[in-house]
């Protein structure tokens, strides 16, 4: 068993590990104040390739996999939670593209997003159909040549950023002979008359990332908007979802690993009773967990991201790397609140920042409870 990363693997990792550091890092607690999104930045990580790493050339993608994507978003996390949640989304909406979208939709939508000069959006969430995902109740019904679109889907990330050009959703089309509705999923690009973006949610984080309500009110849109094969919407859906459970895993280690290099650095400075904290049991052993947790879910989200690029069964794997990784980094982050004591509370102080966007990391993509049903029905 080999766990050493290629060169191309590493020389991505190096590459997300300096921008982040450089030109991340130093933007990140503004954006979050003043809620503005980093469209530069955002534009760099194009011009480096991130958004596209595991697609053909072809596509407009670098041609890697699915472990570069996941060291990428590592990296960009660290710097800025929020760009790796942005990130995320996008590729997500690239890969149901580039598995299940036709030459023609590849062609004009699958590229621009690999390439980064748009950015997708991912509708499944409504206002009644959160963890039951199955009680979509938006409608989309043939007329002639048109699909028209009639529902709300509720918390879509990245659609209200101004380089937001489409949403995928899922849409009830009717039911089978059984009485199971038949689900599809559909491109629905931005402007199209009848589908109306809402103002973003106030979140307690992530502030810059909108996210925003959708109606649709008969919304017509070209019947070769249809993603994939009629009826197999919801599957589709579900299983580019899987992928994001592991991009959550490595969101969230790279936020945890900002936890503790945060704190390792803040406990060696600060001293009290005469003596650096660092050197207390008490801190030592919180820092120690910290840091062996982090690998263990590091771990965890590359072996699901492997197997993907393997092609080889990976639902479990990605949901225990998911599961495990947001609750550990909710627990870095607690704990590197307490080591800095006082100040870790003070907004000042990153590890504040740190503190209220982790929570998320276990609801997006399926809560934790979503995780323990997917795992508990496969052992």
């Amino acid at each position: 068993m080999d766990f050493r990363l290629t060169e191309e693997q590493e020389m991505i990792r190096s590459m997300s590990r300096k921008f982040a550091n450089e030109v991340i890092s130093p933007r990140a607690q503004e954006t979050e104040r003043s809620g503005e999104a980093p469209y530069d930045i955002i534009d760099k990580m194009a011009d480096l390739g991130m958004m596209g790493i595991p697609y053909p050339e072809k596509y407009g993608g670098s041609g890697g996999d699915w472990v570069s994507q996941m060291l990428c978003v590592e990296e960009v996390s660290r710097g800025d939670v929020a760009l790796g949640g942005m990130l995320d989304v996008t590729s997500i909406i690239a890969q149901e593209l580039y598995e299940f979208g036709t030459e023609e939709q590849k062609k004009r939508w699958l590229i621009p997003i690999a390439q980064g000069k748009e950015i997708g959006a991912y509708g499944l969430t409504e206002p009644d159909a959160g963890s039951d995902a199955g009680a979509t109740k938006t409608t989309a019904v043939l007329d002639g040549n048109e699909w028209v679109i009639n529902g709300t889907k509720q918390f879509i990330t990245n659609i209200g950023l101004k380089s937001s050009h489409i949403v995928t959703i899922t849409a009830r089309s009717g039911r089978r002979k059984d009485g199971k509705a038949i689900i599809n999923t559909f491109i629905v690009p931005k402007g199209t008359p009848g589908f109306t973006v809402g103002k973003p949610w106030d979140k307690m984080a992530w502030h810059w990332l909108p996210s925003c309500e959708l109606s649709f009110e008969d919304c017509h849109i070209p019947k070769d908007y249809i993603l994939g094969q009629e009826g197999k919407g919801f599957a589709q859906h579900l299983a580019v979802l899987e992928t994001g459970r592991i991009f959550v895993a490595a969101i969230s280690v790279g936020l945890a690993q900002a936890c503790l290099d945060a704190s390792v650095s803040y406990a060696k400075e600060r001293v009290q009773f005469g003596r650096p904290l660092y050197s207390f049991e008490g801190m030592s052993f919180k820092l120690a967990d910290m840091a062996m947790n982090i690998e263990l879910a590091r771990l965890m989200y590359l072996k699901a991201a492997w197997l993907k690029d393997k092609k080889m069964p990976h639902t479990l794997e990605a949901s225990y790397a998911k599961l495990f990784a947001s609750e550990m980094a909710e627990k870095a982050a607690s704990d590197a609140v307490q080591i800095h004591g006082g100040y870790g509370y003070m907004t000042e102080f990153p590890v504040s920042r740190y503190y209220k966007a982790a929570k998320l990391n276990q609801i997006v993509e399926g809560t934790s409870e979503v995780q323990r049903i997917v795992i508990s029905r496969n052992l």
